[in-house]
Parts: C-alpha cells; sequence; structure tokens
C-alpha cells in the first residue's frame, strides 16, 4: 500500500483539500505530514470521530440516539506531523465513576458524554508522535513536542513536553505575545503574508508589528 498517497516523507497536504467529515473544521494552509502513517487523516490521526466515510453509512449518533457530538476545530497556518493521534468521540462510553466500564451494548445510547470540543489554533506546531486528549485546547503558535502526551489547554506562543505534557518555556516575552495575538498574522490575506514573509522568518516581532500598525490595521 502507498504511503497513503504520499511520495515521501517531505511532502504535506492540505487539510482544507483532504477533509470531508462535517465535525471538522479546517482553516488555510493547515497541513497535515502523513508519509509514515498508513492511514489518511480523518481514520488515522483523527480518532473516534463519527462522519468520516468509513462511518457515516453506518449510523449516525445525532439523530440514532441524540448525542451532541464532540468537534475538532483547526485553525490556519497549523502543522501537524505524522504518528499525530487526535482523540475525540467522548468517553467513548466508558464511565470510571461506575461499577463497570464495559459499554453493554443495550445501554450505550444512555451511556455516552460530550468531552467537548478539541481547538488546535492558528500555528500551532504538533510534533510527530504526539496525542491530543478529548476536549483541549492549544493555543496560537504553540508547540508540542514529538511524543507528548497532551491532557490539557497549552497556552498560546507555548512550547510544551512530556507525558503529561508539561510547559518547557514560552517561545517570546509576554510582551511580545501580546503583540502577536493583537496582530494574528495567521489571519491576514495571503497577499499580505506574502509581502510580510521576511519578517514572519526572523525574530524581529516589533518590526512585524510596525508592518501590522501601517499596513494592515
Amino acid at each position: 500500500m502507498e504511503k497513503n498517497n504520499y511520495k515521501n516523507w517531505s511532502e504535506t497536504k492540505y487539510l482544507e483539500d483532504i477533509v470531508t467529515n462535517p465535525l471538522i473544521t479546517v482553516g488555510k494552509k493547515s497541513y497535515y505530514s502523513g508519509f509514515y502513517e498508513n492511514n489518511n487523516f480523518e481514520n488515522g490521526c483523527v480518532r473516534y470521530l463519527w462522519g468520516d466515510s468509513s462511518t457515516r453509512d453506518l449510523f449516525n449518533p445525532e439523530e440514532d440516539f441524540g448525542w451532541e457530538l464532540d468537534r475538532l476545530e483547526i485553525g490556519n497556518y497549523v502543522c501537524i506531523a505524522s504518528g499525530v493521534t487526535i482523540l475525540l468521540g467522548g468517553n467513548h462510553n466508558h464511565h470510571p465513576d461506575w461499577i463497570t466500564v464495559y459499554p453493554f451494548a443495550d445501554h450505550v445510547k444512555e451511556s455516552f458524554l460530550p468531552k467537548g470540543d478539541t481547538v488546535i489554533k492558528s500555528d500551532a506546531w504538533i510534533g510527530m508522535g504526539a496525542t491530543i486528549m478529548p476536549g483541549v485546547t492549544i493555543g496560537e503558535g504553540a508547540i508540542i513536542a514529538a511524543g507528548s502526551m497532551v491532557l490539557k489547554d497549552v497556552p498560546p506562543y507555548t512550547v510544551v513536553g512530556g507525558n503529561p505534557a508539561k510547559e518547557i518555556k514560552k517561545r517570546f516575552s509576554e510582551e511580545e505575545i501580546d503583540l502577536l495575538l493583537e496582530l494574528r498574522w495567521f489571519d491576514w490575506t495571503e497577499e499580505e503574508i506574502k509581502e510580510s514573509e521576511p519578517i514572519l522568518m526572523s525574530q524581529d516581532i516589533h518590526k512585524l508589528y510596525e508592518y501590522y500598525q501601517q499596513h494592515i490595521k
């Protein structure tokens, strides 16, 4: 089997071109680098989320059971590496507070509980082999180190790693983070971003803010 139609490890695919699941919303230019995986993004990287092509014809839990299904929201310019697992699907019908965690089929309808939407905000980078647990929000510009297990929200422009993932450092000073969250370069038009690429690929946040004030604001 070809590596999910990826020709080599350096090839990426824009999520907006490959996602069909109605419970996944994707911003512009966010990509998945899936060469090392044998499954596609919607049922390999994203797991237990009804609505991909393989589950759509089986049943509809919203209509059949009245479940409120969790969603996945991905912002603009998000980078997702091979081996990343994004877990969804609520509690998967397993109740740790019940006597048994076994999901007896006759009671599956009543056993489901949502976990809340999982949100990966713009310009985040999810490293190879990381796992994102249900209901987590990953802030703008955050970096998730390879192999991390993310159990709770990650603030903007923060690097986390480990199992469970813990903060390693802030990418920038608090003042610089505030400027980045104000100017939100990833929401600009493609033309505006193209013009500012030399600044974006530098460390000069104040220069980018000047550009924002002069040309964007």
